[in-house]
């Protein structure tokens, strides 16, 4: 899958991590889709390299919902608990 390929992927994938993961984060609802599609991008990327699948195998998405829920997770412990408004 070229990149183009993998952000558009990532998309999908950056919103089904938000729905896994709701509630407030710091950066908004856009900023959370973005962390998705890095997470999906870092996930797919290390599945692959791994060989743990193959291009176009269901598991990829998986993987890739597995590395955004983590760096949606990552960035809600850096960045701190969301302001009460």
């Amino acid at each position: 899958m070229s990149i183009i390929g993998w952000i558009l992927f990532g998309l999908v994938v950056g919103v089904v991590a938000k729905l896994l993961m709701p509630g407030r984060d710091p950066g908004g609802m856009i900023v959370t889709i973005l962390l998705g599609i890095v997470g999906a991008l870092i996930g797919g990327f290390i599945g692959r390299f791994l060989g743990w699948y193959g291009e176009n195998d269901p598991v990829g998405f998986i993987m890739a919902v597995i590395g955004a829920v983590l760096v949606l997770f990552a960035y809600r412990k850096i960045s701190g608990p969301s302001p009460v408004r």
